[in-house]
């Protein structure tokens, strides 16, 4: 059965600068009619970086939609039209100062396809060379180093909880066969 839904009309609600609200009214497969409140990003990227030591290069950082410090891997926004390698290349050097000697691509994450249109490209980075970081003036961010192994276990109890850091480190457990 083709499940797809098709567009009837679109209600723009909100322009941001990094995200556009639209409501959708959308026929089903059965003929009948419904609502969708869709949420349209530029997409992102994200970077498990592990340095000589076996350590994961992370970021603190202030969130304010929950109101709280959250550790994590580094990221970024794409801009229009830009590669994710390149971008995330990019982040890691802004925000960590760190440079990749390997940059293995982990495919692609969905965060919440239920509304929200971005697509998350991640990023497995080794053999890290040390510069300065140079974050966005907008951005107030650390760096914290955690072994691999740490990062795996506060992921596993959910102490770290940040979807894109968990994909990440699972993801690259399984691509190092650990």
């Amino acid at each position: 059965m083709d499940f797809t839904e098709k567009r009837i009309s679109r209600k723009d609600v909100f322009h941001g600068r990094i995200l556009d609200v639209h409501v959708d009214t959308v026929e089903l497969p059965n003929g009948k009619q419904a609502t969708r409140e869709v949420v349209d990003h530029p997409g992102g990227v994200g970077i498990l970086a592990i340095d000589e030591r076996d350590n994961v290069v992370l970021v603190s950082q202030y969130r304010y939609v929950f109101g709280k410090s959250i550790l994590e891997i580094p990221a970024g926004k794409l801009e229009p039209g830009e590669d994710p390698a390149a971008a995330a290349l990019r982040e890691l050097k802004e925000e960590t100062g760190a440079s990749p000697v390997e940059f293995i691509p982990m495919g692609r994450l969905l965060a919440s396809p239920g509304c929200y249109g971005e697509v998350l490209w991640l990023f497995l980075a080794r053999g890290l060379t040390q510069g300065q970081s140079a974050p966005d003036e907008d951005e107030f961010l650390s760096v914290e180093r955690i072994p691999f192994d740490e990062l795996i276990h506060r992921v596993s109890t959910g102490e770290i909880e940040d979807a894109k850091t968990v994909a990440a480190a699972l993801k690259a457990k399984t691509l190092l066969a650990r």
